[in-house]
């Protein structure tokens, strides 16, 4: 081969190579770039906060007339039927301004009403609507409602204390205008339907009507608050129930037993005794059911998520 063709060839590799190894620089330098971009696209990002709590917790317990079956509430409206309760409907698909707070069956137990902070009434069954603080500016939501004894009427209770009857129902006074050391947390009516008693979370009791005060904790110390209160069949006594499952009964009411010794996954948020009064349920925010006495247990919520 001519020396001059020999040099351009020579020329012509040391080039290529030149380029060869810029090539090479310059996809080692992007494919760096491009594996830390895609690196940084997929890491998930670490967060600091805690997990956020459930959306829905159970609010109310009612026991169907017979003893043998019950129907658990969420606040989001949904109804849990067990044992020979029936389903009536819910309102998980109605826009709810307020959470349900509150659930009460008919007396036949073919029906039951739902109330929410505001006082929205949602009836389903044989339940029949006669009014509703929904359109009321309230000075404290409402906590708590209680039907009357042929279920023609009803009351609604708020945190205040404040009392608003709605059908038959007769109001007989309130702690609306007392000064309260605690909130109101629930009230309970005579079997009558002629008093009631208000409960506030330190278990001071406040009775109306022809209700009696048999006692209460609003001079103990108490772990936990008072979360809600039930009536024996007579209205000669009552119980108190605390957020640990403690029990406190007054009158002629019995106690078969209570959770305050045990492990709670969640609080507990109310009771539901037995029509003979020889037993309750005691049920926490999560679904969990605690049965006593002569209260038989047909299914809890505890493992669902809801």
């Amino acid at each position: 081969m001519p020396p001059p063709l020999l040099g351009l060839l020579v020329l012509g590799l040391v080039a290529a190579v030149i380029s060869l190894r810029r090539s090479v620089r310059l996809w080692k330098a992007t494919g760096v770039l491009m594996l830390l971009l895609v690196s940084a696209c997929a890491r998930p990002a670490l967060s600091t906060a805690s997990p956020a709590p459930l959306a829905h917790t159970v609010v109310a317990l009612e026991g169907t007339p017979d003893c043998r079956g019950y129907w658990m509430a969420s606040s989001n409206g949904g109804v849990f039927p067990f044992g020979t309760a029936e389903g009536f409907g819910s309102s998980t698909d109605v826009h709810l301004n307020k959470p349900i707070v509150a659930e009460e069956s008919t007396p036949d137990g073919r029906g039951y009403w739902l109330v929410a902070g505001d006082g929205n009434v949602f009836l389903f069954g044989d339940a029949q609507g006669f009014g509703s603080t929904g359109s009321m500016k309230l000075n404290q939501p409402i906590v708590d409602m209680e039907d009357t004894p042929d279920g023609l009427g009803y009351w609604l209770v708020a945190r205040d204390g404040g009392i608003f009857p709605f059908g038959d129902a007769v109001g007989y006074g309130s702690t609306g205008a007392i000064h309260l050391n605690r909130p109101i947390v629930g009230m309970e009516a005579t079997p009558d339907g002629r008093g009631y008693w208000l409960v506030a979370s330190d278990g001071g009791i406040f009775p109306f009507g022809d209700a009696l005060a048999y006692g209460s904790t609003g001079g103990v110390h108490l772990n936990s608050p008072i979360v809600d209160m039930e009536a024996t069949p007579d209205g000669r006594g009552y119980w108190l129930v605390a957020s640990d499952g403690g029990i406190f009964p007054f009158g002629d009411a019995v106690g078969y037993g209570s959770a305050g010794g045990m492990h709670l996954n969640s609080p507990i948020v109310g009771m539901e005794s037995t029509p003979d009064g020889h037993g309750y349920w005691l049920y926490a925010s999560d679904g969990g059911l605690f049965p006593f006495g002569d209260a038989a247990g047909f299914g809890s919520l505890g493992a669902t998520h809801f």
